[in-house]
């Protein structure tokens, strides 16, 4: 497996290659989603209790961290066929996920849903930014 790390004009993008036994090509996952969402817990707490929800419905923690500034990121992937428990974990530790988030895990659940015997296998990764404003108190 390969990642390759791409800067654009304002992020950087996460693109995960695998090889393809089959016929010995590098190619791209077909589930790949970035995503941004806004939380209200500490970020030490959030990558804590994100990892373990991650961890608890079938994913696999790539990379995780953050910055002074309070950006949570956290890259992970999971069998299609845990994308609900997954789009359930997230919003349980309760982030507030942009609507392209929610629309692009919407696709991924029903789209999955409809074609699970032949992709419920295949692997999705996401790549998570969050904007922490923890409550002062």
């Amino acid at each position: 497996m390969l990642d390759i790390y791409l800067r654009g004009a304002d992020k950087t993008v996460l693109r995960r290659t695998v090889l393809n036994r089959d016929v010995g090509q590098l190619t791209s996952a077909p589930w790949e989603i970035e995503m941004k969402s806004i939380s209200i817990e500490e970020p030490e707490h959030l990558v804590r209790t994100l990892t373990r929800a991650i961890i608890g419905s079938g994913g696999c923690v790539v990379s995780r961290g953050s910055n002074h500034t309070g950006v949570v990121s956290m890259a992970f992937e999971f069998e299609r066929q845990n994308c609900t428990d997954i789009y359930c974990a997230l919003v349980g530790v309760g982030l507030e996920l942009s609507q392209s988030a929610h629309t692009r895990l919407t696709e991924l659940c029903q789209c999955t849903s409809s074609l699970r015997e032949s992709c419920g296998s295949d692997i999705a990764i996401i790549d998570l930014e969050i904007q922490t404003f923890p409550a002062k108190g």
